[in-house]
C-alpha cells in the first residue's frame, strides 16, 4: 500500500474512531505507523515488523504490547523495543496525544528496552564474562539482549558452524527453494559483532567443560575462561546406518553448508528421495518440487505428523503433498543405496541422484553430560533456564524446563522457542529472576500451506476442528482433560495469537 494514502496521523484521529484494543492503519510524514489504544492512553508505532515485514495492523493487542501476525514477535507500544522473538530489532515509537475529542501524532520516541524488565536482584547480577556455546538462534539472541541490556563486559560465542548465526528456519523453506538469496540468511551483518564488541569464534570445537575452574577446553588445543555460561549447543541430525556403494550421494539437513550442498545437486538434477516424513522431510520435499524434481518419501510414520497434529491434519498434509506430485512410501525405510538405486525394507526400489536423510535430531548434550550437569532427555533446568550448576544456563534445542502451561517438563526443537530462552536465559545472567514461561510457537510451510501452531501436546485425549481442512481455514484443538494444550491454525493468523494469548493466561 502506498503510505500517502493512508490517513496522516499528523494531523489527528477521531478518539471514537479507535475504539479500545483496535488497530488503526495510518502514517507519520511518510512513514507507515499504527495507533491504538488501551483505556485512556494513545500508542503509534510502525506498521510492520522488523523480523519478515509482517502487517501489525492484521497483529493483536495485548495489553501494551502489539503481536506480529506472521511470527508471533511482540513489541512494546510504549518504547517500539522487540520484547519477544523473533524479531530483534525494534518498530519505531511517536508520542500520541489526545486534544479533545482527536488523536495527534508527535515527536518520534528513543528506544528505551531496559525498563521493560524487572531490574537486577542480588549482589552479584553483573557476571565478569559470559560465553555462549553455540551460535545458533538461542547463542545469538543470548548475546544481542546482555548488549541491549548494557552489559558492557566480555562476550563470547564460540560455534562449531563456519558460518556466522543464520536464519535455520529457511534452510529447508525458501533457501532450498531457491526464493532466498543466500546473502539473505546471515541474522547479523559482520559489522554487528564488531560494533557491539561480541567475539564470535567460529569452526570452534569445544571438547570439554570444567564447571569448577570455569574453564572451557577447546580443540585447537586453547582454553577459554567465563564466569557465566550458556549451553546452546543444539541438535544433531539422526544419522542413519544405510549401507551405500557406488557414486551415492547422501545428505543431512542441518547446517547452512548442508542446506547449500543440497540446493547445488537440486540444481542437476531430477530425481530424489527423501528419508523422513516429519516437519524437516516434508519441508524439503516441498522446496524439491517447486525446483521441478521428482520426489519420492519413504517413512516408517503410518500418516505423516500423526504424533504431533493428530490424524486428520496429518493425512490433509500427506494429500497436500501428493496434490503436488510426491510420492509416498510409509511405514517403509532404506535398506540399502547402490548408486541412484534406492532398495527400500519391503524390496521395492526407486530411483534416485541424490538422498536426503531427516528423521530427526537428537540434542547435543555430551559436553554438558561430561561437565556433570543434570541430564533428563536434554540438559535440565529450572523455571529460570538455569542448569545445576549456578552461574551455568541451557537454552534452545538442548533444553528441558518445567513448562507452566502443560504442566509437564518438555523439550521443543522451535526455532522461536530457542530465541525467547536465549533471551530469557541472558536477562537471568545479569540477575533479572525471569521465568521462561512463553507459550511454545512455531510455523511449518509447504507449498503455499503454512500452519501455526502454538502450545505444546505431548498426548492429547480430544482434538476440535473448526472450520474446514479442505478449504485451509480452519484451527485445530488439542485437549487433554478438558484442557486446551494446544492450537494448529491455517489461514487464522489472529485467531493462533489469540490462542497464545488465552494459554498465557490460563
Amino acid at each position: 500500500m502506498n503510505a500517502s494514502s493512508l490517513p496522516d496521523f499528523r494531523a489527528g484521529i477521531e478518539v471514537r474512531d479507535i475504539p479500545d484494543g483496535a488497530i488503526v492503519s495510518g502514517r507519520v510524514d511518510s512513514e507507515e505507523a499504527i495507533l491504538t489504544r488501551r483505556g485512556d492512553a494513545y500508542f503509534a508505532v510502525g506498521a510492520q515488523c522488523t523480523h519478515y515485514h509482517g502487517a501489525l495492523a492484521l497483529g493483536l493487542v495485548v495489553d501494551d504490547t502489539v503481536r506480529c501476525p506472521l511470527h508471533h514477535a511482540c513489541f512494546s507500544l510504549r518504547t517500539g523495543a522487540a520484547l519477544r522473538a523473533p524479531a530483534l530489532d525494534p518498530i519505531a515509537c511517536w508520542r500520541a496525544e489526545r486534544v479533545g475529542g482527536k488523536v495527534f501524532v508527535r515527536e518520534r520516541l528513543p528506544e528505551a528496552p531496559a525498563a521493560e524488565w524487572p531490574a537486577a536482584v542480588g549482589a552479584n547480577a553483573q557476571p565478569t564474562s559470559v560465553t555462549i556455546l553455540g551460535g545458533g538462534a538461542a547463542g545469538l539472541a543470548a548475546a544481542d539482549m546482555l548488549r541491549r541490556q548494557g552489559y558492557s563486559n566480555r562476550v563470547t560465542i564460540i560455534s562449531a558452524d563456519d558460518s556466522a548465526p543464520y536464519d535455520r528456519p529457511n534452510l529447508s523453506k525458501d533457501f532450498l527453494t531457491g526464493n532466498a538469496p543466500a546473502e539473505w540468511m546471515p541474522l547479523r551483518s559482520p559489522q554487528y559483532y564488531s560494533e557491539r564488541k561480541i567475539e564470535l569464534l567460529l569452526g570452534t570445537t569445544a571438547e570439554s567443560i570444567d564447571i569448577r575452574r570455569r574453564r572451557i577446553h577447546l580443540a585447537n588445543g586453547r582454553q577459554h575462561d567465563f564466569d557465566a555460561l550458556l549451553l546452546a549447543t543444539g541438535a544433531d541430525p539422526v544419522r542413519l546406518d544405510i549401507p551405500a556403494t557406488g557414486d551415492a550421494r547422501l545428505f543431512y539437513l542441518r547446517s547452512f553448508n548442508d542446506s547449500a550442498a543440497i540446493a547445488a545437486a537440486a540444481a542437476s538434477a531430477k530425481r530424489a528421495v527423501v528419508v523422513g516424513a516429519g516437519f524437516i522431510g516434508l519441508e524439503v520435499a516441498a522446496s524439491l518440487r517447486q525446483r521441478g524434481i521428482d520426489v519420492h518419501v519413504v517413512g516408517r510414520e503410518r500418516i505423516p505428523f500423526e504424533h504431533v497434529l493428530g490424524t486428520q491434519l496429518g493425512t490433509f498434509v500427506h494429500q497436500v503433498h501428493e496434490s503436488h506430485g510426491v510420492v509416498f512410501h510409509l511405514g517403509n525405510s532404506v535398506a540399502r543405496i547402490d548408486g541412484s538405486r534406492v532398495t527400500l525394507t519391503d524390496a521395492s526400489t526407486v530411483e534416485a541422484d541424490f538422498v536426503v536423510l531427516g528423521v530427526g535430531v537428537r540434542p547435543a548434550i555430551e559436553l554438558a553430560e561430561q561437565a556433570g550437569l543434570a541430564i533428563d532427555r536434554g540438559v535440565r533446568v529450572n523455571e529460570f533456564l538455569e542448569t545445576s550448576a549456578p552461574g551455568v544456563f541451557a537454552a534452545g534445542d538442548v533444553a528441558r524446563w518445567p513448562d507452566p502451561h502443560s504442566g509437564d517438563r518438555i523439550r521443543v526443537e522451535h526455532w522461536v522457542v530457542a530465541e525467547r530462552q536465549g533471551q530469557t536465559a541472558a536477562l537471568n545472567m545479569l540477575g533479572r529472576r525471569q521465568r521462561f514461561d512463553a507459550v511454545p510457537f512455531f510455523w511449518s510451510q509447504h507449498y503455499d500451506l503454512t500452519i501455526n501452531y502454538v502450545g505444546h501436546a505431548q498426548t492429547w485425549d480430544t482434538i476440535d476442528i473448526d472450520g474446514s481442512l479442505s478449504a485451509r481455514d480452519c484451527a485445530v484443538t488439542y485437549k487433554r482433560g478438558g484442557r486446551i494444550l494446544a492450537v494448529a491454525s491455517i489461514s487464522r493468523d489472529l485467531q493462533s495469537l489469540e490462542a497464545e494469548r488465552d494459554l498465557e493466561r490460563t
